[in-house]
């Protein structure tokens, strides 16, 4: 191949075409290949290649947490769940139905995987996806809000042929969270897909959110055509508790205050970093515990000196440390 060549290919931004051209070659002239043969086989190469790259700026505009696919998911783990369901929504059916779907259960029993391991196959059949928390969606709002760009942010979220909203009952929304949600989910009914997760009872919605009306038609509208998936059983975090990468949802996003946002963090820390350390105990044995025990458990009141000062200190000095236990 010439320079020429490649330089007209660049130009042409036929890449794809450029990287497999002088494979191409050799093979036409070692099998005979006619030249509408050779045509195709290089035009091909570069529609995979163009493939390829629009499968990569899908999955990073979704903004998954993790790539999850169904094959990865613990199914023995928690038997209770319908692999033949889950696979049958992976053929992305009810998106182009324009169905929603509502996944119920406790903390750890792999909602956030399986709804992001939805979303990739959504991904894959060519669907725009949008993945957030429930906190980052109040978030997002609140933020424009303050900026006064509220009509920017809600088409970010009407827009996506496939929604999901994570995390939903984890703890109690800022004020307004309510209008939010309830805008995104009016506005999606019966037009795009959506995708929610929630660890509590449809029943405390209002309480979450602060606003019972609101919650009232928000469900009204999402479970009209909404698919209502309950997982039960046992948290896989506490089957496993040293993994870093969990099949179970993580922990939730705080969010503080009517007009702002903590970002969130995941629920533990990394394998051998200062916070992963700090929940070792001082022998060494590698069960973790909370860095300080809830006011007034019997772990706080361990912590308490003897002399009832209520001056209080760690129970246990930590290893390798000068001062030793309280006499």
């Amino acid at each position: 191949m010439n320079d020429t060549l490649a330089t007209i290919l660049k130009r042409l931004r036929l890449s794809g075409l450029l990287a497999s051209l002088e494979v191409r070659l050799h093979e036409a002239h070692s099998h005979g290949l006619s030249h509408a043969e050779f045509l195709e086989l290089i035009l091909h190469d570069e529609l995979a290649v163009r493939g390829d790259r629009q499968l990569q700026r899908r999955v990073k505009a979704a903004l998954f947490r993790e790539l999850k696919t169904l094959d990865a998911f613990d199914w023995a783990f928690n038997p209770s769940i319908k692999k033949k369901q889950l696979f049958e929504l992976a053929t992305c059916r009810f998106v182009r139905e324009v169905r929603d779907l509502l996944f119920l259960g406790p903390p750890g029993v792999g909602k956030s995987f399986l709804v992001q391991a939805l979303g990739y196959y959504a991904v894959k059949a060519g669907f725009a996806v949008l993945y957030r928390s429930i906190f980052d969606v109040v978030r997002d709002f609140l933020h424009d809000e303050a900026l006064g760009q509220d009509d920017k942010v809600l088409a970010r979220y009407l827009k996506p042929d496939l929604l999901i909203i994570d995390d939903m009952g984890m703890k109690q929304l800022p004020k307004r969270s309510g209008e939010y949600l309830f805008e995104i989910i009016m506005r999606r009914y019966e037009t795009r897909s959506t995708i929610m997760t929630s660890n509590r009872p449809l029943e405390d919605w209002g309480k979450l959110l602060g606003d019972v009306p609101s919650a009232t038609a928000i469900l009204d509208r999402f479970l009209h055509h909404a698919e209502v998936i309950q997982i039960s059983g046992k948290s896989y975090r506490l089957r496993q508790p040293g993994r870093s990468s969990l099949a179970g949802e993580e922990e939730a996003q705080a969010v503080e205050g009517e007009g702002g946002a903590r970002a969130s963090k995941p629920a533990r820390a990394p394998t051998g970093s200062p916070e992963g350390k700090g929940t070792q105990s001082a022998t060494g044995s590698g069960e973790s515990k909370p860095a300080r025990a809830p006011t007034g458990s019997p772990e706080g009141k361990d912590a308490q000196l003897a002399t009832g000062s209520g001056e209080s200190k760690p129970a246990r000095a930590p290893t390798g440390s000068e001062t030793g236990p309280v006499p």
